[in-house]
């Protein structure tokens, strides 16, 4: 494996963590080698998998003891705690913790916090993982990256292979919006539209396994995540909450989920921070979902089946399916899952608006998801809740609200 590579005419090291020691299984916790080329195929561990359990790996590093190096640059601070030292940088990570009194005192918790991800540099969470995946891709001699994406995830996956004159190629649906559609194109990737989920990761498995193609996004069904080294990128969703709220307790975080990719990277970050010393026990995660998925896992359902759900256009968490690492980051850490539909995140969305921040539907689902606990005596007045916005609103179409409120 080469880790030297050519940049815009200049020669760019991808450097590997010293401190990264190899990969696990969450499920049968088998462990692989750094060098073991299963981590790069995009079907997670392959003992599971051959007994029909399609279940994620992670990657696994030596004892720290210190969340940053030092460093002020963003994410690059957290190196200690990522696959490579460095990566494409375009100004993701540190992003803003808005403080919500008000929203807090009608839910009845403690303190409220809508953590924005929406200012990363291509407007959602997606920023943090792209980096970390083209790093990778660039250090195989890979000259193409692919994803199956809604949107965000198309949009910055393009921008970042852009930057380091990648190939990239994202499959989507024939309902894109054109916001994302001009994005994705603007920064010379290939968009290929496709018209049902199973057509899309049929015809990215076939790019990855016949073109060498580098995959960033998942492609199995049942699904496992996304590209292990771009879902760490994640942890510094909860190392900056760490370094902000401290060791808080009782915290809970509130996640817009389709397959938990999200989940995974900041609970691995939340037990990285829990290893270092900085906080004394995990916050609860909660899934947001359009309808009942996970909910359904945690009361017994196997998470390998289809989960139908109701109509709704929460475009970038719809999905008929979820993953093992949803189950897993929500098991560890004694969280729960709650289903919201259109209609309630549209009110949502209003109300983040009336307090400032312009999000995108789907990812006004956190609040919407807090509204929907608070109604069933889920939280106490001890608790401090974190709202994880994931992508800001500009990127949907005003016409697409008229059914709204």
């Amino acid at each position: 494996m080469s880790d030297k590579t050519t940049v815009r005419g200049s020669t760019q090291t991808y450097e590997l963590n010293s401190a990264l020691t190899g990969y696990e299984c969450l499920r049968c916790h088998q462990a692989f080698a750094v060098d073991d080329e299963i981590i790069d195929l995009g079907t997670g561990c392959p003992k599971c998998l051959e007994q029909g359990f399609p279940v994620s790996l992670m990657c696994t590093y030596k004892k720290q003891e210190s969340l940053s190096n030092g460093s002020r640059t963003r994410m690059l601070r957290f190196a200690p705690h990522l696959p490579y030292k460095n990566f494409p940088i375009l100004g993701e990570g540190d992003t803003p913790l808005v403080p919500l009194a008000k929203l807090g005192n009608k839910l009845g918790v403690n303190q409220l916090w809508f953590k924005n991800e929406g200012q990363n540099p291509t407007g959602s969470h997606k920023d943090r993982m792209s980096g970390l995946a083209v790093a990778r891709a660039k250090a195989l001699g890979k000259s193409a990256v692919i994803a199956a994406s809604s949107g965000n995830a198309g949009a910055s996956l393009a921008a970042y292979a852009a930057a380091i004159d990648l190939s990239c190629v994202i499959v989507s649906m024939s309902s894109i919006s054109p916001m994302w559609e001009a994005a994705i194109e603007f920064h010379g990737a290939q968009l290929h539209a496709r018209q049902g989920q199973d057509d899309r990761w049929k015809y990215m498995q076939q790019m990855v396994t016949e073109h060498d193609m580098y995959p960033v996004t998942n492609f199995l069904k049942p699904p496992v995540g996304s590209n292990p080294f771009g879902i760490e990128g994640y942890k510094t969703i909860a190392f900056e909450l760490v370094e902000e709220l401290g060791n808080i307790a009782p915290l809970v975080v509130l996640i817009p989920t389709c397959r938990g990719d999200l989940l995974a990277g900041m609970l691995y970050g939340f037990l990285d921070a829990k290893n270092c010393g900085l906080i004394d026990r995990l916050p609860r995660l909660v899934a947001v979902e359009p309808g009942a998925r996970l909910e359904l896992v945690l009361q017994g359902e196997d998470y390998r089946e289809e989960f139908p759900v109701p109509s709704h256009h929460l475009s970038s968490i719809g999905a008929e399916t979820v993953s093992y690492q949803s189950y897993n980051a929500l098991n560890i850490t004694q969280g729960t899952a709650v289903g919201v539909g259109t209609r309630q995140c549209a009110a949502a969305q209003k109300t983040l608006g009336t307090a400032g921040l312009y999000v995108e539907l789907s990812s006004a689902a956190a609040l919407a998801g807090a509204e929907v606990l608070a109604s069933k005596n889920y939280f106490t007045s001890d608790d401090n809740v974190v709202l994880l916005g994931t992508s800001h609103g500009y990127k949907e179409l005003p016409q697409k609200y008229a059914w709204t409120i």
